[in-house]
């Protein structure tokens, strides 16, 4: 054998062994059972939500079929079945944790401390968090707080940005608990709060689901940066590159504007950040 039939020879062996592999992990359990178990949001519009057809609808939700999609094509599945499972705030960490559900769909913002519990996907989403307030109230910034009672989820990336930001400019301002995003608009269209305390485009997708929106205002307030992404088990690396190597071919086609056009068309185009983020996750193969 010449040397370069050699070289090709060990080349495609090497290939050859390493497409041989063994599946592990949650590969190995949704090619056993046919079956990937997806958690969702009931409230996290434009990202997670129950739709009206009682199916689980939004951004986070389709990107998750997606990339089921590309995980049973590349599992030679000819079918594979997705198990939705509604998660909160105050659950979707544990139901990772415990395996109830493969990976989460919904607006979790990725930060170093959850890292220590959870894995995560490239980036989906930027987004920064906000105030959405009743409309006559007068408040356009933080600073116009003082006496005001504004409403948050309590576990949510929102509230430790919300409390320092009130603090650095000695504003008192009493914060309402708000058990998921449904609650805290409620808050708001019934008195209970003056402003509403949530990241901007959950903030959006509410505003244009609330019954009245005369009666509310989006302010310009941005408190923090908030990069989202789909939640997953730690010590999984082969499912977590099979998710991220879903999303990259997404992002490589127009396929990504037309997801991002179909939940976010109310805020137009998208900015230089989230543009950004498409293109440098965007990776190739």
């Amino acid at each position: 054998m010449t040397r370069p039939l050699a070289v090709a020879a060990l080349v495609l062996g090497l290939c050859g062994a390493a497409s041989a592999q063994p599946l592990t992990g949650t590969l190995k359990a949704i090619k056993e059972t046919g079956a990937i178990r997806l958690g969702h949001r009931d409230s996290s519009v434009p990202f997670s939500f129950v739709g009206p057809d009682k199916r689980p609808a939004g951004y986070s939700v389709e990107l998750c079929e997606r990339v089921a999609q590309v995980i049973r094509r590349d599992l030679g599945l000819a079918d594979l079945r997705l198990v939705w499972v509604p998660v909160t705030v105050e659950t979707r960490i544990a139901a990772v944790v415990s395996g109830a559900i493969d990976l989460e769909c919904g607006s979790t913002t990725n930060t170093l401390s959850r890292q220590r519990e959870v894995d995560f996907s490239t980036m989906i989403f930027v987004d920064g968090s906000g105030l959405l307030v009743a409309a006559g109230t007068g408040i356009s910034g933080v600073d116009q707080l003082t006496g005001k009672r504004v409403a948050v989820i309590p576990g949510t990336t929102t509230e430790p940005a919300l409390r320092p930001a009130l603090g650095k400019l000695s504003v008192a301002a009493a914060i309402v608990p708000a058990k998921d995003h449904a609650e805290g608009l409620a808050a708001l269209e019934a008195g209970r709060a003056d402003a509403y305390a949530s990241d901007r485009a959950i903030l959006m997708g509410l505003y244009a689901s609330a019954r009245d929106r005369d009666k509310l205002a989006l302010t310009d307030v941005l408190m923090s940066v908030a990069p989202y992404g789909l939640m997953l088990r730690r010590g999984d690396p082969d499912f977590r590159l099979a998710v991220n190597r879903a999303l990259a071919a997404i992002y490589r086609t127009d396929e990504i504007w037309e997801i991002y056009r179909r939940w976010f068309a109310a805020l137009g185009r998208p900015g230089n950040l989230l543009s950004a983020m498409y293109l440098l996750y965007a990776l190739p193969e």
